[in-house]
């Protein structure tokens, strides 16, 4: 058995990053945490993320206030089409399960993510080029973090959880 500790003190550190240094993120680390990602849990193996690199002209385009922190890098993660709702909704969950494993994988080597959500407008999407179907679950920003935020209290898990008979 693995240690855990490791694990969980990696999910217990991890933050959303807003602000990036100018350094560069190697491919063969973006390949390797892109890899390790693709080892989240998804429904009947279909695999259903999408990766889009946002060059320079697209990003420009779409005008984020903070240019994403500044971060060297810029993904789209996308979920597949599916021919169900019940599926969409498998494939949505397992998209947002390999980008919490990117973002895991990002931090523990010392890189950090920020995770909008303004792909699934529209207009996001029409300069994305997003397929109809398609579910964007996420812009990333992915860099080295210039500054790091201290983690913000969390609601004890123990008023979250409901007792069934």
């Amino acid at each position: 058995m693995t240690n855990t500790t490791s694990i969980i003190e990696a999910i217990r550190t991890r933050r959303t990053i807003k602000s990036f240094k100018p350094d560069p993120i190697r491919e063969a680390d973006l390949i390797a945490w892109l890899e390790a990602a693709s080892f989240a849990p998804n429904h009947r193996m279909n695999e259903p993320w999408e990766i889009l690199l946002i060059g320079p002209e697209t990003r420009a385009k779409l005008n984020h206030k903070t240019n994403f922190g500044n971060a060297p890098v810029l993904l789209a993660v996308l979920s597949k089409p599916a021919a169900t709702p019940f599926e969409r909704d498998e494939n949505v969950m397992a998209v947002s399960c390999f980008v919490q494993n990117f973002l895991l994988g990002a931090h523990e080597a010392g890189a950090g993510v920020y995770w909008a959500s303004l792909g699934a407008l529209p207009h996001n999407r029409a300069l994305l080029s997003v397929q109809e179907g398609y579910d964007v679950i996420g812009i990333l920003g992915v860099g080295y973090p210039a500054e790091e935020p201290v983690a913000r209290p969390r609601t004890p898990i123990a008023s979250k959880m409901t007792h069934l008979p």
